[in-house]
């Protein structure tokens, strides 16, 4: 018999490109042995150069979506990622605390990649009150960690003050810093446990943030340590923004199911 896969709850906005959201949550999910289950938070209307306008998802739909999917099947792990307002924050927030046995990966998205703010100062606060003291791990990139923590004067400190929010591990990514090599910096514990470095590539990519997150949160599902899927999680995504394409006229997407086409190579 075949095994069932575990299964992802995934709170995403829905991205007509197919280069963020669910779609690379799917994707991500298809490369981990994992399966997703989308709650779509919001409508977008994109393309590879920039998100132009959204629409939310009413909270109640949210909710609901994701409440007939918890009653009805094992779900081994949440990701959230883009949440529309800060009316779905507060739906998540109540699934949250009344499933709160499940890990929770959150990737915040503050901007699209072309530059489109996603998400308002009220809704940062709304992080940090209701979802990140249920949050096993946040993956915020340099930008979204100064507006998450905004009294902080260090990258170490802004992820100590997500740790005192109530976040139990912060993987820092540093895609958007200007340095020669890309250095993501994973903390747990109230310390810095280690950081790691990337080979920065030439392009811009759409959706590698949710790759990221995505593939940690499957990895948890399939039962890895928080650090494990981390570690995993950085080299796969590395390797699909690696062999990622231009598929139109702006970023570059990730190429998340490269793996299928190694065969092709020999």
């Amino acid at each position: 018999m075949n095994k069932t896969p575990p299964v992802v709850l995934s709170f995403s906005g829905n991205d007509p490109t197919g280069g963020a959201g669910i779609q690379a949550d799917i994707e991500a999910a298809v490369s981990m042995g994992a399966r997703v289950a989308p709650v779509v938070t919001a409508l977008t209307v994109q393309d590879t150069q920039n998100v132009k306008y959204f629409s939310v998802t009413d909270a109640s739909m949210v909710s609901e979506q994701a409440r007939h999917i918890l009653e009805d099947m094992p779900i081994a792990a949440f990701k959230i990622g883009m949440v529309g307002s800060v009316e779905n924050i507060a739906a998540i927030h109540n699934i949250l605390h009344d499933y709160h046995e499940i890990p929770v990966i959150v990737d915040p998205i503050i901007s699209a990649g072309g530059g489109m703010s996603l998400a308002t100062e009220e809704m940062a606060l709304a992080y940090s009150d209701l979802l990140f003291p249920f949050t096993n791990l946040v993956t915020p990139n340099s930008n979204e960690v100064r507006l998450l923590a905004p009294e902080a004067d260090s990258f170490d400190s802004c992820a100590q003050e997500l740790m005192d929010d109530g976040c139990e591990y912060v993987l820092l990514t540093g895609t958007h810093e200007g340095t020669e090599e890309v250095i993501n910096t994973f903390y747990g514990h109230y310390k810095k446990i280690e950081s790691s470095c990337w080979e920065r590539l030439p392009h811009s990519y759409h959706g590698s943030g949710c790759t990221l997150t995505s593939a940690i949160a499957c990895l948890v599902a399939c039962g890895h340590t928080i650090a494990d899927a981390v570690t995993i999680a950085q080299e796969y995504a590395w390797q699909s923004l690696r062999h990622g394409y231009q598929s139109g006229m702006g970023q570059h997407h990730p190429d998340r199911l490269y793996w299928t086409k190694s065969w092709t190579d020999n």
